[in-house]
C-alpha cells in the first residue's frame, strides 16, 4: 500500500496556488509546510510538492502519473475544470474508462511542470 507520493515543481509558490485550487474538490488541503516542500491531503500529507527550481519540465512520455481518488464524478470534473482554468493542460477529459477489473470515471491533467495527475472515482462504489 502506498502512503504518500512526491512530485517535483520548479516554482513552489505558483504550484501551491495551483494545487490549493485544483485539489479542493477532492477534499485535499494544505496540511504541512517545510522549507522547500508542501504536503496536501485529507487527514495527513499524502501528496507532496518538492521545490526543484533547476529541474526540467516533466517529459510527456515518461509513463508516470499520480492518481488521486475523488468522492464523485462531479469532483473529478471540477478538478479537471479548475486545473485547465489555472494554467494546467488537459491530458484526458472527464469521462468513463474501462480498466481491467472495473469501469471508472476519471480525468487527466498536466500541471504547471508537466506532471501528469489523474483524479478518479468508481461510480458504483460512490452511489
Amino acid at each position: 500500500m502506498i502512503d504518500h507520493v512526491s512530485i517535483q515543481v520548479r516554482d513552489l509558490v505558483a504550484s501551491v496556488a495551483f494545487y490549493e485550487e485544483v485539489l479542493e474538490p477532492l477534499g485535499y488541503r494544505r496540511l504541512a509546510e517545510r522549507p522547500g516542500c508542501v504536503g496536501f491531503g485529507l487527514k495527513y500529507p499524502e501528496f507532496w510538492l518538492n521545490a526543484r527550481p533547476d529541474s526540467p519540465r516533466a517529459a510527456p512520455d515518461t509513463g508516470a502519473h499520480v492518481c488521486l481518488r475523488a468522492r464523485s464524478t462531479d469532483a473529478v470534473t471540477e478538478f479537471h475544470r479548475r486545473a485547465v482554468a489555472k494554467g494546467g493542460a488537459d491530458d484526458g477529459a472527464p469521462g468513463l474508462r474501462q480498466a481491467t477489473m472495473v469501469e471508472y470515471f476519471a480525468a487527466f491533467i498536466r500541471d504547471l511542470d508537466g506532471n501528469r495527475i489523474e483524479a478518479m472515482t468508481v461510480p458504483a462504489a460512490t452511489a
